[in-house]
């Protein structure tokens, strides 16, 4: 896991306290909103985007920039192709 750094995000969808599959169709949900090449940050406390984005990522061509850990919560950091 990397450590938690200042990435610029054009969007933000904060999905701490969602259970599954809320944090992932939060992401989605933003990611379809914004111009392709921008990047969007999803915020969550629950561990099971950790595999969920990287597969929503991968099946929709998009770049998984990073996945930080923040001391309470994830953050992963997309950029919409």
């Amino acid at each position: 896991m990397m450590s938690q750094t200042d990435i610029e995000s054009d969007a933000t969808a904060d999905s701490r306290g969602a259970a599954r599959p809320g944090p992932l169709a939060d992401l989605v949900g933003k990611a379809c909103d914004v111009e392709p090449g921008s990047a969007v940050r999803l915020s969550s406390d629950n561990e099971q985007p950790l595999g969920d984005v990287p597969e929503w990522a991968d099946a929709a061509g998009n770049d998984l920039v990073e996945v930080a850990e923040g001391e309470k919560h994830y953050e992963f950091h997309a950029e919409e192709a």
